[in-house]
C-alpha cells in the first residue's frame, strides 16, 4: 500500500479534502481516503497542490498522430478534412511510432481513458498494450449515398473485428457526422450495437453543416463534388443538422455529441427531450485550431448539459492533454467554474464511456489513477495559468 497526500485531495464525487490522503494498493485500487490526521503513523508521499483522479478524453483521433503540424491553423473544417484525406497515408513504421508516442504522452499527462475514433486498424496494436483504457469508436460514413452503404458496412466490419476489446477496452460502430451518413447506414449502426454501447458523432462544428441542412447551401455540395459524389437525393430539412441525427440515432444508448461549436439552446433542449443519455464533448483547442472559435459554454451550463472534454487529434491540436483543454476554457471563458470543469474532465467522461464504476473519481474500490497538479488551491480563484498535470500512479 502507498499513501499519497496533498494540500487538497479532489475526489470529484465529494468536496475537496484539505490535507488529504489517498491510500492505493499495488493494483492501483483505492483502499482508503481521509485526512493526514487519520494516518498519524504512516509514511506519506506528499505533494504541493492537488491530487485528482485520472482524466477522461472523450474524443480523440489517435490514428492521425503522425500528422502533427501538417495542417495550418484557421483553415476551417472543410479544408482541414481535405488535408486529412490527402495527407494521412505514411510509412507504416512511422505511423506506429507516432501512435505509441502520443499514447505515452496522454498517459503521462494524466489521461486514464480515451474515446478514440478509428477509420483504420492502425491503433489496434498499441491499444492492446497501453495502460490507457480505450473505447474505440469505429467511425462510418458513406457520404449520404445509399448505393455506397453496403460496401461501407463490409469495409468497417473488418476494422471493427481487429479493434482491441479485451480488459478495459471497448468498441462500437458510430456515425461520423450528420452530413456524411445515410439513413441506411444509421440503421445498420442502430441494429448492430448492443443497448449498452456508447455512440459518438461529430456535431455542428462548422457553419457549412448548418447551411447544408437549412437550405442546401454552403460549401459541402462543392466539397462532395471533389470526391465525385453528388447530393441530388438530399433534401434540406429547414432545421439544424442535429435534428437529422436525433431522428436517426438510438435514444436509449449513451450518445456523445462532439464539438457543438454552433449548438444553440434550442438544439440542446431538443436533444435532452429526445434522450436523458445525452452527453456533449467539447474540444476547445481543436475548435480554435481549425475554426478559430469556441462553443458558448454558458448555453450548455444554463441547460444542465452533461459536458465532457476531448482533445481531437494531434493534427488539430498542439498537444493531447485534457488539463491543457481546461486551461484554454478558463482563459477564454473564465466564468466557467473550475470545479465544473474538473467534473467534465473526469466523472462525466467516465459516465459517458461507461467507465464510472472503475474511474472518474477518487472513491474506495475504484482504480482511477492519481494525478498531481502543482497549484495553490484557492477554489474558483485558483490560478491555473502555468499549471501542468502529471501522473503519480
Amino acid at each position: 500500500m502507498k499513501y499519497y497526500s496533498a494540500d487538497y485531495i479532489m475526489p470529484i464525487s465529494s468536496d475537496p479534502i484539505k490535507d488529504g490522503v489517498v491510500a492505493i494498493d499495488d493494483e492501483g485500487r483505492i483502499d482508503a481516503i481521509g485526512k493526514r490526521e487519520d494516518f498519524p503513523t504512516i509514511d506519506l508521499q506528499s505533494y504541493r497542490g492537488i491530487l485528482m483522479p485520472g482524466m477522461i478524453n472523450t474524443h480523440c483521433h489517435l490514428e492521425l498522430s503522425h500528422m502533427k503540424g501538417m495542417c495550418p491553423t484557421g483553415t476551417t473544417l472543410i479544408p482541414f478534412i481535405t488535408n486529412v484525406v490527402k495527407l494521412r497515408d505514411f510509412d507504416a513504421e512511422i505511423i506506429q511510432d507516432k501512435i505509441a508516442e502520443e499514447d505515452r504522452n496522454m498517459w503521462q499527462s494524466g489521461i486514464q481513458a480515451v474515446g478514440d475514433i478509428s477509420n483504420k486498424v492502425d491503433t489496434a496494436a498499441q491499444k492492446k498494450i497501453s495502460p490507457i483504457s480505450y473505447y474505440t469508436f469505429v467511425e462510418m460514413f458513406d457520404f449520404m449515398q445509399a448505393a455506397a452503404t453496403d460496401g461501407t458496412i463490409e469495409q468497417y466490419r473488418n476494422v471493427f473485428k481487429d479493434q482491441a476489446h479485451e480488459g478495459g477496452n471497448k468498441r462500437s460502430f458510430v456515425p461520423h457526422a450528420p452530413y456524411s451518413v445515410s439513413e441506411g447506414l444509421f440503421d445498420f449502426i442502430n441494429r448492430t450495437n448492443p443497448d449498452n454501447a456508447t455512440i459518438s458523432i461529430h456535431n455542428q462544428e462548422t457553419l457549412d453543416e448548418q447551411l447544408l441542412f437549412s437550405d442546401g447551401s454552403g460549401r459541402f455540395p462543392e466539397f462532395y463534388k471533389g470526391f465525385n459524389v453528388n447530393l441530388d437525393n438530399f433534401s434540406p430539412s429547414g432545421k439544424t443538422s442535429i435534428h437529422y441525427a436525433l431522428e436517426q440515432m438510438h435514444a436509449k444508448r449513451k450518445n456523445i455529441f462532439v464539438h457543438n461549436t454552433l449548438t444553440s439552446a434550442e438544439d440542446i433542449q431538443a436533444a435532452h427531450t429526445w434522450s436523458e443519455n445525452t452527453y456533449w464533448a467539447t474540444c476547445p483547442n481543436a475548435n480554435l485550431y481549425i475554426e478559430n472559435r469556441l462553443p458558448y459554454y454558458r448555453t450548455f451550463i444554463d441547460n444542465d448539459a452533461k459536458m465532457t472534454i476531448g482533445t481531437d487529434s494531434i493534427m488539430s491540436n498542439w498537444q493531447l492533454s485534457i488539463w491543457e483543454e481546461i486551461k484554454t476554457i478558463k482563459k477564454l471563458q473564465s466564468y466557467v467554474s473550475l470545479s465544473d470543469m474538473l467534473k467534465w474532465a473526469t466523472l462525466n467522461g467516465a459516465e459517458a464511456l461507461g467507465y464510472q464504476k472503475s474511474m472518474g473519481s477518487l472513491e474506495v474500490g475504484k482504480q482511477p489513477g492519481l494525478i498531481h497538479v502543482d497549484v495553490e488551491w484557492q477554489g474558483e480563484d485558483t490560478d491555473i495559468t502555468d499549471a501542468v498535470s502529471k501522473r503519480v500512479c
